[in-house]
């Protein structure tokens, strides 16, 4: 008898864990369509000491599919700074629109990835002596009335192609434990990509209540600082931080003020400089797959680093690839 009741316990114990278990095991790579790889990779490697460690073409049925891109050839160059890659995605074929010119920092197409720095003032230099272009005024120090991001450093900059990076320095006692420990380097590692959203709580139904990545913070951000770190005159921003149990977070960025963010373009496509994904990786796409209504793509081989994938749009049209195999 006592030997069913322990059995049985530990039955209900397994499946209490698996329905406890997350969607999404944890954030990968965050990959950009660039408009020329290596260019992209020489900007990384010179200015944000990144080091490239893939390069593969890709090409057919199956790329065609995943990417929702007809007749696509794509090259991915995998970059690396810490434990987190980006991946460059240049389409050889067919190339896609210019990332758009008047992009403002509360579009709903808008994106980054903030890059950890151990010392903001000599990694501003760093970009000043590469003429790397502001998107920021300058660097900007988050205010002390505001506890959750007091003493944060942070200055946006745009790439090549004009997409959104940001560097980030966190005072002791914030951001994960691991950028406190430079061993002498200044650029250190990706904390996060952000994501412009229109709305945090239909946002959380995509990101928290589907894929199971859960809220590790949040702050109300405003005032001169986050103006002119954002370059958006009244920006008064809700600020919701998402995570898995490894890899960078997922930050939600809902503009409180001003409201005239515009809509992701209809019709982008991956092939458009405008397009990011985010990986999620997890041990039940198909399961993901389901929820959503989509497909997952089984590929012919690993070159990609998985062998079975799908897009998807959150409700603003930002795309999270689903995939399989480790991060």
């Amino acid at each position: 008898m006592k030997l069913a009741l322990r059995v049985a316990a530990a039955l209900l114990s397994a499946a209490q864990a698996a329905l406890a278990a997350p969607a999404v095991e944890a954030v990968g790579a965050i990959a950009l369509t660039v408009s020329d790889a290596d260019r992209e990779a020489v900007f990384l490697t010179d200015v944000l000491t990144f080091e490239k460690v893939s390069d593969v073409e890709v090409a057919g049925d199956a790329v065609e599919r995943l990417t929702g891109v007809f007749g696509a050839r794509l090259r991915v160059v995998t970059m690396r700074l810490g434990g987190e890659t980006l991946e460059l995605h240049e389409f050889l074929a067919p190339s896609g629109r210019e990332f758009p010119e008047d992009s403002r920092g509360n579009d709903r197409w808008f994106q980054h990835v903030a890059i950890v720095v151990s010392d903001m003032a000599k990694a501003y230099a760093r970009l000043r002596a590469h003429d790397v272009e502001h998107a920021s005024t300058g660097p900007q120090r988050l205010p002390d009335w505001n506890l959750n991001a007091a003493g944060i450093e942070a200055f946006y900059f745009r790439d090549p192609d004009g997409h959104f990076l940001e560097l980030i320095s966190f005072p002791k006692g914030k951001g994960d434990p691991r950028w406190q420990q430079p061993a002498g380097k200044l650029f250190l590692g990706i904390d996060h990509t952000a994501i412009v959203v229109g709305d945090t709580d239909a946002s959380l139904a995509f990101y928290r209540d589907v894929l199971g990545l859960r809220v590790a913070g949040s702050s109300e951000n405003y005032g001169s600082e986050q103006e002119h770190l954002n370059n958006v005159f009244g920006a008064r921003l809700r600020i919701t931080t998402l995570k898995a149990p490894a890899g960078p977070g997922v930050e939600l960025l809902e503009y409180l003020a001003p409201r005239d963010g515009r809509p992701r373009p209809a019709g982008a496509r991956a092939n458009d400089l405008l397009h990011w994904e985010t990986a999620l990786v997890s041990g039940d796409v198909d399961g993901i797959g389901e929820k959503l209504g989509v497909r997952p793509q089984r590929l012919p081989d690993d070159a990609l680093g998985f062998r079975e994938a799908f897009l998807a749009g959150d409700p603003d049209g930002h795309v999270m690839r689903v995939q399989g195999g480790a991060p």
